[in-house]
């Protein structure tokens, strides 16, 4: 009788093992599950014209980060430029994060982000793009960045695009000789000594590595309107190291890729 009972107090004790490990296998597996759905990256939607613009940097970090995004895009109607789609979402309100402006770009259904920057600077920092987390590689990245966007509102400021109504095509014409080939080729010039102060290795703005100063470099020299990229490539022909950034961005497959695939645009 004494073995009996301590074979079944043995046999009660491994099954009581057995259900105590099948229980913690359990806790950590809900454990890990419940983690993964709290880490989950957010669903993304970014609302914009039918256009590259000033979205489209965005569009390039989404890329690279391989994102899957709802892409929503206002059709513009060639002529008019009428956009039905963009009056009826300003009138919806789903456009006054940015003051009835796009783009903005809308988080898990629920937080909506507007300022085409402010959505870059967003993504970057999301997908590891604003340089190693410190502060003050993520401020050196953020100033590369200003520097483009300088370029770009001193192009504005001229005053020769397609959508300036105040000018004779005659004096646009003027205006933009004097973009690209003195203005421009000068302001690329201080934003490659810039870049130089920062890059630590050709092919990369900051620190030798890829970050959103490198695609905003690519938009700014590569992305532009075709009726551009001829005049843009003469204008930064001495910008060596810009030029080294542009095509690794340029080459990257992940870039290429989209550049291959995405909607063909009239701007």
């Amino acid at each position: 009788h004494f073995v009996v009972i301590t074979n079944r107090i043995h046999h009660q004790n491994t099954m009581h093992n057995i259900i105590i490990h099948i229980l913690t296998i359990l806790t950590s597996f809900l454990a890990i599950s419940c983690t993964a759905l709290a880490t989950k990256a957010p669903s993304l939607e970014l609302k914009y014209f039918n256009a590259k613009g000033v979205a489209e940097t965005s569009r390039l970090l989404l890329a690279i980060a391989e994102q899957s995004y709802k892409d929503t895009r206002f059709d513009i109607t060639p002529g008019t430029f009428d956009a039905p789609a963009f009056t009826a979402a300003k009138e919806s309100g789903e456009l006054k994060m940015n003051m009835n402006r796009a783009p903005v770009l809308v988080i898990d259904g629920q937080t909506t982000i507007g300022q085409s920057k402010t959505i870059e600077r967003y993504l970057a920092k999301r997908f590891g793009l604003m340089g190693d987390g410190s502060d003050a590689e993520e401020a050196t990245v953020d100033c590369i960045t200003e520097h483009c966007r300088d370029v770009r509102d001193a192009a504005a400021r001229k005053g020769f695009s397609a959508f300036v109504r105040n000018k004779t095509e005659e004096e646009k014409a003027v205006l933009r000789k004097e973009w690209y080939e003195t203005d421009l080729p000068a302001l690329l010039l201080k934003l490659e000594e810039s870049v130089a102060e920062t890059s630590g290795q050709r092919g990369f703005a900051v620190a030798g590595k890829l970050s959103y100063a490198d695609v905003a470099i690519f938009t700014l020299l590569r992305d532009c309107g075709k009726a551009d990229l001829e005049d843009t490539a003469k204008a930064a022909e001495a910008c060596v190291l810009l030029n080294s950034i542009a095509d690794a961005v340029g080459g990257d497959p992940r870039v290429v890729k989209w550049l291959d695939e995405r909607p063909e645009t009239m701007f």
